[in-house]
């Protein structure tokens, strides 16, 4: 899901909808992404649409494998906002 300015994933669980944040960046080679609460949870790709899916991807294998070695999921705590500074 994208939403102005902030664009965050979305993970279904049984019962429960978990939304991460995701930070993307533009890049000399096109854009990055990571999710906070999830270290080490990344994904590059060429255009700001692969990156997005490839993220979402990162963020469903990332919990998956979470939960196959018995960790703890973590609750989303992340909160993006943008500013102006004038």
């Amino acid at each position: 899901m994208v939403c102005r300015n902030l664009r965050q994933t979305a993970l279904a669980v049984p019962g429960v909808e978990m939304r991460y944040a995701v930070l993307l960046e533009k890049t000399d080679t096109g854009y990055s992404a990571h999710v906070p609460d999830l270290p080490g949870c990344v994904a590059a790709g060429a255009t700001l649409e692969e990156t997005t899916d490839l993220i979402r991807g990162a963020v469903r294998m990332h919990l998956a494998g979470m939960a196959e070695d018995g960790e703890p999921i973590p609750e989303p705590k992340t909160i993006a906002e943008y500013i102006v500074a004038a």
